[in-house]
């Protein structure tokens, strides 16, 4: 039974043909895959279907009658619902008031809200579905994994006939992807239908039941994915044939640019001490919540160390803000690109050049010729898909935000850069282009230290990986040493490799 149903679905915006003659449908229990690159106007046709965007022509049908939603709350009504790959919770909430946000009086049985009956609701919930979070909790003390699982709780409390997944793993460790993949099973055995969207290639043939690949805004295909291959799925996104997906080159290494000894945060990590070379990349490996993330905080400043040096080209260095760091030479892209990467009321140029305008001041204006050119550039650099450097930053995917966060780094001219979980949401083709870029700055004397939670990326582009655990280094290995994967994640969960 065919629950949902798109026909010749266009989105003109302007000039633009963000959509094209789209067919798109969606079986009663099934997972259904979106694959494509960013920009390829997956994100579009959800905006459709949420009631965000109204189709320039087409037509939408939801059980067989014609479908119009004039809202996203219109669209939940109607039994659609969505958790989106920026997390849009309350921070200073508790857990429970966040899955059950506008609808408390459910929890009022004499006109008075009582938390403990949401508290109680919410954990049934969550026990249902094996999702380990405290209902209690104030959402701001939670990991980013964490907040992933209540944004998935509260969609599924709505009790959807169709749930939109945007990238639900891609803030989540091995053992929580598997929670999500019980509840995914869970939900289609009660007959919801899921629409699952992912830049990870492999979930596709581990979760979906189809998969629709989007090119240019166009709807290329709708398989089977028992009939694809990933090089097959790999080059229909591509439009082309992608080669080696990490295509590490080896750069000269110079001298020491980055040190750093004995770094300690409490309760964070402890007596952190390595070194990294121009030209260089170095890798962290590790879970989710081992210290990867906050050592390069207190690198960068945003959380200063409580103990420890930092030496840049031998100097000793205080980062106490990431002006500090900027100053010192020390640019980073962050892992959380809603909370600290863009800003999005501005535009693309000004997202790109925030940075870095107090060195294009003279006399206390802007050079607004060189702010242009270096946005320009850096634009055509990145392939950033942007219709100009004036568009709003909300109007791009998620992967194009990301490339304008790289860029904005590289403007402020770095000797060592920072990339936390640069390629997140970046579709197969992007990642391979920041890949290449990564060697080219490598080339260029750069040193680049490397966060990510895939761990064939991490093995695949690094020239060494320092394996963290615990807030601990565990493990060292080089490109060449012939480590296992098996191996560093025997490391990452300490225990013996084999077990």
């Amino acid at each position: 039974m065919k629950v949902f149903e798109a026909n010749n679905i266009c989105k003109n915006f302007y000039s633009t043909h963000a959509l094209t003659d789209v067919h798109f449908d969606l079986e009663e229990g099934e997972v259904m895959a979106l694959a494509g690159e960013n920009g390829a106007g997956k994100s579009t046709l959800m905006k459709c279907l949420l009631g965000i965007h109204t189709p320039t022509s087409g037509e939408m049908t939801l059980f067989g009658k014609p479908y119009t939603p004039r809202s996203p709350y219109d669209a939940l009504m109607q039994g659609i619902s969505m958790v989106h790959q920026e997390l849009c919770l309350v921070p200073s909430m508790t857990v429970a008031d966040n899955v059950w946000i506008g609808r408390v009086k459910r929890f009022a049985p004499r006109g008075l809200y009582q938390p403990e009956l949401a508290v109680k609701a919410t954990q049934k919930l969550f026990d249902d579905y094996g999702i380990k979070v405290d209902p209690r909790a104030q959402v701001k003390t939670l990991s980013t994994a964490q907040m992933q699982m209540v944004e998935i709780g509260r969609a599924i409390s709505y009790d959807p006939k169709i749930i939109i997944l945007d990238e639900p793993t891609s803030a989540l460790s091995e053992s929580e992807v598997e929670v999500l993949y019980k509840v995914m099973r869970n939900m289609t055995a009660r007959k919801t239908s899921i629409i699952f969207i992912s830049h990870k290639l492999e979930e596709v043939f581990e979760v979906a039941d189809r998969v629709t690949i989007f090119r240019d805004g166009h709807s290329i295909s709708t398989r089977d994915v028992r009939d694809l291959t990933m090089d097959t799925l790999i080059n229909d996104i591509a439009g082309r044939k992608v080669g080696n997906i990490y295509p590490k080159l080896d750069a000269s290494v110079g001298k020491v640019v980055l040190q750093v000894k004995n770094l300690t945060k409490a309760g964070k990590y402890k007596d952190i001490s390595f070194e990294v070379r121009a030209g260089e990349v170095l890798g962290f490996a590790g879970l989710v919540g081992a210290g990867r993330t906050e050592i390069m905080d207190g690198i960068y400043g945003i959380e200063p160390v409580d103990s420890g040096e930092i030496l840049l080209d031998g100097a000793t260095v205080a980062n106490k803000t990431p002006r500090h760091a900027l100053d010192n030479g020390i640019a980073m892209v962050t892992e959380d690109r809603l909370r600290r990467g863009v800003n999005r009321k501005m535009n693309v140029k000004m997202n790109m050049t925030l940075a870095y305008l107090y060195r294009i001041c003279k006399g206390g204006f802007i050079d607004l010729r060189q702010e242009n050119r270096d946005a320009q550039e850096m634009i055509g650099t990145l392939h950033v898909k942007t219709a100009g450097p004036e568009m709003p930053i909300w109007s791009l995917s998620g992967g194009n935000q990301q490339k304008v966060m790289v860029g904005r780094a590289l403007l402020t001219k770095p000797k060592v850069l920072i990339m936390d979980e640069p390629t997140r949401g970046v579709d197969v083709g992007a990642k391979q282009e920041i890949y290449e870029y990564c060697n080219t700055l490598a080339a260029q004397g750069l040193a680049i230290l490397l966060i990510s939670s895939d761990l064939p990326e991490v093995m695949g582009m690094s020239d060494r990986m320092l394996v963290l655990r615990e807030g601990r280094i565990v493990g060292e290995h080089t490109r060449c040493d012939g480590t296992t994967s098996d191996e560093v994640m025997s490391e990452m969960f300490g225990v013996a490799a084999g077990r």
